[in-house]
């Protein structure tokens, strides 16, 4: 059992690595396609049904590129399409999610101090959500196409504060931020698969047939590739969001996470204005400024994190296992002694402010809970404590082994 616990704990980081690697390919193309759009120029002279052109410096070369809103006379000979690095972003963030959330739903995802369900019931509400939020996003755009975009982007809004909500009332803080971030990055990956690609391959079918392609196709696709566009940023945040439980932990988490959404969309807005030379609204930073200001403050306000701040949670059935060990009681010493003075309600060391990434470590409960995180961070690695600074020794670190190793043995051979 315990190494199989080594080898998960591979294959997360495998899995986080690929979501990270393919996350910056298509965050990449994405950012570059956009600023090339906004940067385009009618200039005199231009193809037929070109609708601008840029020219580019790179890598001591000399780029000259032109966009047809349509479609060009004659199909290509090579045509690149942009999607593997989208599809492979949301694969792998998905594997992410099933690795560490639903195969460790009663520590990652449930917190029953918010609501006392079952974890295949949580997976299947997470499932659910995500669906039914592609769903509302695509029937709104497909509502307010060719009228209101502003009274679209309203409704997306309306729409990712209630997500954010709702999310925070149903799992744990650290789950509901990493579902904001797959709900909003399902949406992204989404009208990639189910809108651009599909639209751009009709035009290509009726340029390859003689036809002339319906402009109404480009439109779309670029609507829904604005979206993408300011979307980006609120993604990355939630992405990274579990190092910080400043964010994810406190009491007005989920306004934390609409004021993300609303910093994220400023922001593109500026660069999104400078890459078209129309204007530079520095005035977008002021307010990205104030909102991390508000965020800070909400951050503080409430004196006790949400979730079992004492420690005192139900233990899990791997919990139970591990409090029942022989070896529990020496475990329990070494953790009170070398850890619990930092991950705790009310910090004692220097510094610290709040127990790192909202684990507490403070009763028998809660060190029975995390023991797979204790086993591989103080057990097998010396990740925990940083530096070593409470002088855990060796010996100290092979009882945290065998408490693991033994707990889970047995767990097998009961099995």
């Amino acid at each position: 059992m315990y190494e199989f616990t080594i080898a998960w704990d591979w294959i997360e980081f495998a899995l986080r690595w690929l979501h990270v690697i393919t996350a910056i390919a298509w965050i990449g193309s994405s950012f570059y396609f956009i600023a090339l759009d906004l940067g385009l120029r009618k200039v005199p002279n231009l193809p037929k049904g070109a609708n601008g052109e840029e020219w580019q410096v790179h890598g001591g070369g000399f780029y000259h590129i032109q966009k047809y809103l349509v479609a060009p006379e004659q199909m290509p000979e090579h045509l690149t399409w942009f999607k593997w690095e989208s599809y492979m972003t949301w694969i792998s963030g998905f594997a992410v999610m099933c690795v560490v959330y639903y195969a460790n739903a009663e520590l990652y995802l449930i917190d029953r101090n918010v609501l006392d369900v079952s974890s295949l019931a949580a997976i299947g509400i997470s499932v659910a959500s995500i669906v039914v939020g592609w769903l509302l996003y695509d029937n709104l755009c497909k509502l307010f196409l060719g009228k209101s975009d502003t009274g679209l982007m309203i409704a997306l809004f309306v729409v990712l504060v209630a997500a954010a909500w709702g999310y925070t009332q149903v799992f744990t803080g650290r789950a509901a931020f990493l579902h904001l971030g797959a709900f909003t990055a399902t949406i992204m990956s989404a009208n990639v698969a189910m809108i651009i690609i599909p639209n751009q391959k009709i035009v290509v079918a009726d340029l390859i047939a003689g036809n002339q392609p319906d402009p109404v196709y480009g439109m779309i696709a670029k609507q829904r590739s604005t979206h993408n566009n300011y979307l980006t940023l609120p993604v990355i945040f939630f992405m990274l969001s579990n190092h910080y439980p400043l964010a994810f932990a406190t009491e007005f988490n989920w306004v934390i996470a609409t004021l993300v959404f609303l910093i994220g969309v400023v922001i593109r807005h500026y660069f999104n204005e400078r890459h078209s030379r129309r204007s530079n609204p520095t005035w977008t930073w002021l307010i990205a400024g104030l909102a991390f200001i508000i965020i800070m403050w909400l951050s503080t306000v409430p004196k006790v994190l949400t979730g079992s701040a004492d420690g005192s949670t139900m233990l899990s059935q791997s919990g139970q296992e591990l409090q029942a060990s022989q070896h529990f009681a020496g475990v329990e010493e070494v953790v009170m002694t070398r850890c619990s003075m930092c991950h705790t309600a009310e910090p004692v060391w220097d510094g610290i402010h709040r127990a790192p990434k909202g684990v507490y470590l403070d009763s028998g409960n809660a060190i029975a809970n995390q023991g797979k995180q204790i086993y591989l961070h103080a057990g097998r690695s010396h990740a925990m404590p940083p530096g070593n600074l409470t002088n855990i020794t060796d010996d100290e670190r092979q009882l945290i082994v065998r408490w693991f190793e033994t707990a889970s043995t047995k767990e097998i051979a009961l099995k």
